[in-house]
């Protein structure tokens, strides 16, 4: 197999192969291309945002100093924002849900190294992939590690550290960051919400 094959199946890679390299390359490029025009150009940054992620219901609003892996692996719905200085790690798929907003200096990040030090001189990286529901709003100075799944309905207060996957429906906040209360989703009609609770 080749690292970049070993990488998209989950296994340890060498992230210094020049096929894993060359993903970043890309990313690079477009993020520096991203990052050079004017935030006031909104149609401008919009079509390079296309290009660069890998699906988007509508356009993406990113703000100044977004910073990606691959952004190919990218994949976002309708109503997209990132504040200032947000970076997303996409060596492996970032799923994310319709009208999530994410906060000035956050992380996502899907990519992991061993604990070994042996292993980390190797340069050997491993994939997990990060989903995101809707309706979620990642607070400033946040980071989500990668294997996390985060429901829909979620406020991730600031600079908690996800590291395990958040239920629906709640705010959730702190090192690491644990639910600290449920909160209502007034977007379901009464009916919804009825038969939502007779299932449970």
């Amino acid at each position: 197999m080749t690292e970049t094959e070993k990488l998209d199946a989950g296994l340890l890679y060498d992230f210094y192969s020049e096929d894993v390299k060359a993903r970043k390359n890309d990313a690079i490029e477009g993020c520096a291309k991203l990052n050079a025009i004017d935030p006031r150009d909104e149609a401008a940054r919009a079509e390079v945002t296309k290009e660069l992620f890998g699906s988007a219901k509508t356009t993406p609003s990113i703000g100044p100093g977004f910073n990606c892996d691959s952004g190919k692996n990218i994949h976002v719905g309708e109503d997209f924002l990132t504040n200032y200085n947000v970076t997303i790690l996409d060596i492996g798929p970032v799923n994310i849900g319709d009208h999530v907003m994410i906060g000035p200096g956050s992380l996502i990040t899907t990519v992991g190294h061993p604990l070994s030090p042996a292993g980390r001189r190797k340069h050997l990286g491993q994939m997990q992939p990060v989903n995101i529901g809707n309706d979620v709003w990642v607070g400033g100075n946040c980071t989500i590690l990668p294997g996390v799944t985060i429901g829909s309905n979620v406020v991730i207060a600031a600079g908690a550290v996800v590291t395990k996957d958040v239920p629906d429906n709640c705010v959730v906040g702190g090192i690491p960051a644990k639910v600290i209360r449920t909160i209502e989703n007034d977007l379901e009609e009464p009916e919804e919400a009825a038969a939502a609770e007779e299932a449970e």
